[in-house]
């Protein structure tokens, strides 16, 4: 095939960027596609503060006019700052299944690198941990949550085939939720409320939610800052996701630990499971998106755990107890008897037996993949 690689810098060419997936997946009933207005915001340096600190560069895969593939290029460097190593991201990869394709997309992203000084390249990492990461490898028969990531199943292979191997593993359970294990979890958490003096904030609208959204980012950044891969949130970055995904949670499902001296210690964002109904919407909430949304806020069967954060301060003291008894009441009031987690890294070995001790399978993991120049 005759294939050209061009840069995508134009208005035209990153609603190009965005768009191929949609082609890609067509009638995939596990993919779940993002929302295309938010993709582009977030892959322009107008809106998103990330490019601050991130250089980017996007590519298309061009046959007889048509996409067939795509890549991202980043080079954060706060995180090269944080970790001493020079070694840029690649992004949003997706390609048809021909070999020749997948080479040439990731061979221009790591001749990219080397021309910027990196000393290797591993993804797919997007500019921060809210963003894309990690390659889905293992569950392709499930259905993700927003949260999360599918891909193709040969994605895998082609990324081997040119010298890729493992650097770190995600990995996503299922738990089911159970009258039992509710009672035996608020048995947990009232002594942990009385031993440590803590008090559980419940939210009922979302104004009620996002005054507290900034500190929520910072016990986050107490909380995840020793991880792989994560770089800490700028004052724009987070006024970014607060805008980003305040608007889209159901503050009931969201539940925060204040200490006695009224600061967050700890937080727990769930979602009724918004799967489908992005599915239905098919990238867009105009004009029917929205219905799709407020439908599966309404009649919720799966709820899809976002993100867990503990100050850790507060660690190893039973807060997660707390935190996931206050989730499950809510849950179970209403009629909600599945958790699916997002990934949560392989050496991440606490949080991992946290929900092994639940019904629970472990049914998807993620990749993210490093190849050294």
């Amino acid at each position: 095939m005759n294939i050209k690689i061009i840069t995508a810098d134009s208005g035209k060419q990153i609603k190009q960027f965005v768009d191929f997936p949609y082609t890609l997946y067509k009638n995939n009933k596990y993919w779940v596609p993002p929302i295309k207005s938010d993709e582009i915001k977030s892959l322009t340096a107008k809106y998103n503060p990330a490019f601050e600190f991130c250089d980017v560069q996007l590519w298309l895969a061009i046959v007889n006019e048509k996409v067939v593939g795509r890549i991202a290029g980043i080079i954060n460097h706060r995180y090269i700052d944080k970790t001493g190593q020079k070694i840029a991201r690649f992004s949003r990869l997706e390609f048809i299944d021909d070999r020749e394709v997948s080479e040439k997309l990731l061979l221009t992203a790591e001749e990219w690198a080397k021309k910027n000084g990196m000393t290797g390249i591993d993804g797919p990492l997007g500019f921060t941990n809210l963003d894309h990461q990690a390659m889905l490898i293992e569950g392709f028969e499930h259905l993700p949550s927003i949260g999360s990531e599918y891909h193709q199943p040969y994605y895998r292979e082609h990324i081997e085939a040119l010298g890729y191997t493992k650097e770190m593993d995600w990995v996503e359970f299922r738990i089911t939720m159970t009258d039992s294990v509710l009672e035996k979890s608020e048995r947990v958490a009232q002594s942990v409320m009385e031993r440590y003096n803590l008090k559980v904030l419940n939210f009922a609208t979302t104004s009620e939610l996002k005054p507290y959204g900034r500190q929520l980012f910072e016990v986050m950044d107490q909380a995840f800052g020793d991880l792989f891969s994560y770089v800490p949130f700028t004052e724009k970055l987070i006024d970014f996701y607060v805008d980003k995904y305040i608007p889209l949670l159901n503050p009931r499902f969201v539940k925060i630990v204040v200490d006695q001296e009224g600061m967050m210690v700890a937080f727990i964002v769930g979602l009724p499971s918004l799967s489908e109904a992005f599915q239905k919407a098919k990238g867009s909430l105009f004009p029917f998106g929205f219905y799709h949304l407020i439908k599966a806020y309404r009649h919720p069967k799966v709820m899809d755990l976002l993100l867990t954060g503990i100050h850790p301060k507060a660690q190893g003291m039973g807060y997660v107890a707390l935190l996931m008894a206050e989730l499950q009441r809510t849950s179970i009031a209403n009629g909600i008897k599945f958790t699916e987690t997002t990934g949560i890294i392989e050496n991440n070995h606490k949080a991992i037996q946290m929900w092994k001790n639940f019904d629970h399978i472990q049914h998807k993991r993620k990749r993210c993949f490093i190849k050294m120049f």
